[in-house]
């Protein structure tokens, strides 16, 4: 009865610890260039139009995205130089005469704030999407919608392919990676499961090329942002450097990825 009487006691004390306010000051530093730069050669397209996004990292509280402005920003391959320009002051870089050319060399060049950042990828091509099956009792409680989204991997050629699953009803997507290492030549599938998903749902499944190292940035990238990742004693993410340098200043590295793919695009309705 004592200990009771001990808890009871302390309970107004701690409810009223809990109502503190805690400020929390966080260091703000220099912002840097975020290159979001991904040449996408849709099937059945020319593949013409493309866009480059520029933007500034943010402080830590902050949900706004600062573009980055008044950048020269170009892509290059062995015989053309393609210039992108600035729709307005959006950070939104873009061109209507690219030209694609699969397994090409196509260099990422850019003059932002008197420095020169520069990246080097290869246009990869992809297999189609053979067919999409349902399974309406998938997740570990069986109540999720499972999608397998098949194709057929080329036995001459070791293959990556980043799958991204668009969900346009709760603007959702989805992003996977898979490699040819224990699959070269066979049938594979690309996996996708949610609990939301409705008859009459429309989800649209892009399959791209990639090279190797872009396979190596995206799964590392996954894996720091995996929403189910649990763990309270897993070493906390680093920041991800991806294949774009500064040629002027080493150490003002951006962030962001530049890559060059094939796409396969497969719209599904949900049974």
């Amino acid at each position: 009865m004592k200990a009771i009487k001990h808890i009871l006691w302390c309970l107004p004390f701690l409810i009223w610890s809990c109502e503190d306010v805690i400020d929390v000051e966080l260091e703000n530093s220099a912002p840097r260039l975020v290159i979001d730069a991904s040449l996408n050669w849709i099937k059945g397209t020319s593949g013409n139009a493309q866009s480059i996004q520029l933007s500034l990292t943010a402080p830590y509280f902050s949900n706004e995205i600062m573009p980055a402005t008044g950048a020269l920003v170009s892509v290059s391959d062995n015989n053309r130089t393609y210039r992108f320009v600035e729709d307005g002051d959006t950070g939104f870089y873009k061109t209507e005469r690219f030209q694609p050319e699969l397994n090409g060399i196509y260099k990422l060049n850019i003059e932002y704030n008197n420095e020169i950042y520069t990246a080097t990828t290869v246009l990869k091509p992809v297999v189609p999407i053979d067919y999409v099956e349902q399974k309406n009792d998938g997740g570990f409680s069986g109540d999720e919608i499972e999608i397998k989204a098949f194709y057929h991997d080329p036995i001459e050629t070791e293959d990556y392919y980043l799958f991204e699953f668009v969900f346009f009803k709760n603007n959702k997507i989805s992003l996977e990676v898979y490699d040819d290492e224990f699959t070269n030549g066979n049938e594979i599938f690309a996996f996708f499961s949610d609990d939301s998903l409705n008859s009459g749902d429309k989800i649209t499944i892009r399959n791209y090329g990639i090279t190797q190292r872009t396979f190596q940035y995206f799964s590392l990238l996954l894996q720091q942002t995996d929403d189910e990742a649990g763990d309270p004693f897993q070493t906390q993410p680093a920041t991800l450097r991806g294949n774009c340098v500064n040629l002027s200043n080493s150490n003002n590295f951006p962030l962001g990825y530049f890559k060059a793919s094939e796409v396969d695009a497969f719209t599904y309705t949900i049974q």
